[in-house]
């Protein structure tokens, strides 16, 4: 995260500029990064962080087809005529996180000040927005530009080098800043198994997608495939049977990671993609503790392992659907708790399970585990309303 994170948020008109990048640096602005164009990542990533103009200095190789769809424009005359408050000029060399441009968009900044980091990158508060506009027009380097706000405006110090923004440069760069994009996808929230088995894996995987026509809705789908394909494994209480369903499980979980790493790379995020996979997820839930609980009934010739995976299937789905209500995000500290219950390393527990066979075992952790799940859920709901 950003040391730019601003204690309180501001909300004035802001604008987005991008210039042509400093001499020697940088690469050509159709480069693709990632499965996106340089300029057009600049863009989409101005665009998710809230800017309400994004403007493209005409230096910058602004073609045609690298700003189609993205409601970006020409610094002309005419856009040039709308005044921001909030400025934030980028050399089209600085690849930038959403979060890091949301940060200096809503960062508190004192009027008719700015802010400059070692990459180029300026934020300023200005009344004066046309005219700072006019002049990046007439300006064909940036920091021509950036050196003479400077002397204009009363320079404020960033506060400390920002993790959130990453400067391409020579032909190595490209590998480099496609690194540093992959490892912004690993969240704090993650299991250690999570972390450094199947996200590294699945980031291996996502490298060599992102590139194809290949869509995360389509990911979500074969990761669906792949979890309801090893449900049937558990039917069985022979452990090499058991062994594999579990690998496919685990397989089903990398899968299932990739089409979130393709969805923010390529600004993909959608609210039905969010819905396929979360509801995708629990169904191979589902599928898995009902093989579990039914293969466990046959071996033993009893019905109680029925009643354990109801009680399983039945914590599964309650709990998704109180997670799916959820208007809002939940506290933080309750956040935390029910994501450290929700991560995927219960997988490598199923693995270990079922080398002896017994991988039915998991489901005791299941019953007893989704009504903790909910209940912390419901308790990070109740302070969210409280406050």
């Amino acid at each position: 995260m950003s040391t730019l994170l601003p204690k309180a948020a501001v909300s004035v008109p802001s604008a987005l500029l991008v210039l042509p990048a400093p001499p020697g640096k940088g690469l050509p602005p159709d480069t693709v990064i990632a499965g996106l164009p340089l300029l057009r990542r600049i863009v989409l990533a101005a665009t998710r962080a809230g800017f309400e103009r994004v403007l493209v200095h005409p230096g910058a190789g602004p073609e045609p087809r690298l700003l189609e769809g993205t409601g970006a424009a020409v610094l002309d005359g005419r856009a040039a005529a709308l005044a921001p408050e909030r400025l934030v000029l980028v050399p089209v060399n600085v690849l930038p996180q959403a979060r890091w441009l949301r940060a200096l968009r809503e960062m508190p900044l004192a009027p008719e000040t700015i802010l400059v980091d070692s990459s180029m990158v300026a934020a300023m508060e200005s009344t004066a927005g046309g005219e700072l506009l006019r002049s990046a027009g007439e300006c064909s380097e940036p920091h021509d530009l950036v050196a003479s706000l400077s002397q204009r405006l009363p320079s404020v110090a960033p506060a400390g080098d920002p993790a959130g923004r990453f400067a391409v440069d020579g032909a190595g760069g490209v590998k480099a800043a496609e690194d540093w994009l992959l490892r912004g996808l690993i969240k704090d929230t993650e299991g250690f198994m999570s972390r450094h088995v199947e996200r590294r894996i699945s980031l291996a995987v996502t490298r060599r997608l992102v590139g194809t026509p290949i869509t995360p809705n389509v990911m979500t789908l074969v990761s669906l495939a792949v979890g309801l394909s090893s449900a049937p494994f558990f039917l069985s209480v022979d452990p090499l049977t058991q062994v594999i369903g579990s690998l496919l499980f685990l397989t089903h979980s990398i899968l299932d990671g990739c089409d979130g790493e393709l969805a923010r790379l390529k600004f993909l995020e959608s609210r039905a993609g969010a819905r396929l996979d979360f509801w995708g997820d629990n169904l191979v839930h589902v599928a898995v503790f009902t093989c579990m609980a039914v293969g466990w009934s046959l071996s033993l010739d009893a019905v109680w392992p029925l009643g354990l995976g109801t009680l399983a299937v039945a914590g599964t789905g309650l709990s998704a659907v109180l997670v799916s209500q959820q208007n809002g995000p939940p506290s933080k500290s309750g956040a935390r708790l029910a994501e450290a219950l929700a991560n995927r390393d219960f997988i490598y527990l199923v693995i270990l399970l079922a080398c002896f066979g017994r991988a039915q075992w998991f489901l005791v952790c299941v019953a007893l585990g989704t009504p903790i799940f909910m209940m912390l859920v419901r308790w990070g709901a109740g302070r969210r309303r409280a406050k």
